[in-house]
């Protein structure tokens, strides 16, 4: 974890996302949240699906979220350590996107979230609008 960052919580996940720019939050077909920019989901809370399973139950996962990525390295790189609470499925090859539960969030710094989420955004918002927010939040 991130130094001088607490763990992450799922209300953060909720702040992060409402708080970027130009960000409208709609409800989808079963009141799951979707954070959009311009009309463009970048972190939505997915309904349970059968490509998301407990490996040893096959019980479908009901707490997914689904973030968006800039690129697939940045993907491979979220999902490539076993122990990362990110994952994908065969259903999101090639999707811009990761998943991950909303029970191991926690695994994340506050910090850790922030930045996926910002990146998330940054990848659905305009390019006007990404570069404004950029400009304004140069990097550390």
């Amino acid at each position: 974890m991130a130094t001088g960052s607490r763990r992450a919580r799922l209300a953060d996940v909720h702040e992060v996302a409402a708080g970027m720019p130009h960000v409208t939050r709609v409800d989808g077909p079963r009141g799951n949240p979707i954070y959009q920019v311009g009309g463009k989901s970048f972190v939505f809370f997915r309904t349970p699906r059968p490509d998301a399973v407990d490996p040893r139950t096959g019980e479908r996962y009901t707490d997914v979220i689904v973030i968006w990525v800039p690129s697939e390295s940045d993907k491979q790189a979220l999902v490539q350590d076993p122990d990362s609470p990110f994952f994908t499925t065969k259903h999101f090859d090639g999707h811009p996107s990761v998943l991950v539960r909303a029970s191991r969030i926690g695994e994340l710094s506050r910090r850790e979230l922030t930045e996926v989420v910002q990146d998330a955004w940054l990848a659905r918002a305009s390019r006007k609008r990404a570069a404004d927010w950029l400009a304004a939040h140069p990097p550390r």
